[in-house]
This record gives C-alpha cells, structure tokens and sequence, in this order.
C-alpha cells in the first residue's frame, strides 16, 4: 500500500474508519477493475497532500464483499466519505483529481 493510503478489511474496517475521528475517505475498488486503477495514483497523491488532514482507506470489494454489501457498492470505484464514523457524501466511477480535491475541501469546509 502506498504511503498515507491505509487497507481496511472487514476485521479492522470499525478501526480503520467508524471509530477515526474526523475525514475518511474510503476507496472502495477490485484487483481488476480498469477505472479503479486509473483512481489509485490520485488517491495516493491526495493522501500525500492532505497528510493530517484526511485519512485515505482502500477496501478490496471481492476479499471483503460483507463490508461493500453493508454500504450498497454497485459500481466501483466507489469513494465514499466518512466524518466520525458517519457516510457523508460519495462518488461513483473514476473523477479527475481536480474533481474528487473540490469535493474533499467542501466537505473539508
């Protein structure tokens, strides 16, 4: 895992993201999914700017299918963003990073 980017699985998904305080996004992607790897180098480089800020998370769909049923993943990539443990906001599909940074800083405020 790249730096700053955490990997949840179903048995460290209440640490890693409902009991972290503040902004978490969660990547929510498979091994062979074409636009999820197009996502990936923008959620590492997001992780690097946004050091302190906000937490990034990747759940694999297929290894941890429990946790993506739980939050209705239809499509993937799928960001979906948490504010103490709470689903705040999400988007589907691959969006440029100008797109997914404007969407981080309002929800940043």
């Amino acid at each position: 895992m790249a730096e700053g980017v955490y990997n949840a699985t179903t048995e460290t998904w209440e640490a890693e993201v409902l009991k972290e305080s503040g902004l978490v996004l969660v990547d929510f992607w498979a091994v062979w999914c074409g636009p999820c790897r197009m996502v990936a180098p923008i959620i590492e480089e997001l992780a690097k700017e946004y050091t302190g800020k906000v937490k990034f998370v990747k759940l694999n769909t297929d290894e941890n299918p429990d946790i993506a049923s739980k939050y209705k993943i239809m499509g993937i990539p799928t960001l979906m963003f948490f504010r103490n443990g709470e689903k705040v906001d999400q988007l589907v599909g691959a969006v440029p990073k100008p797109q997914l940074k404007d969407r981080i800083e309002n929800i940043l405020g």
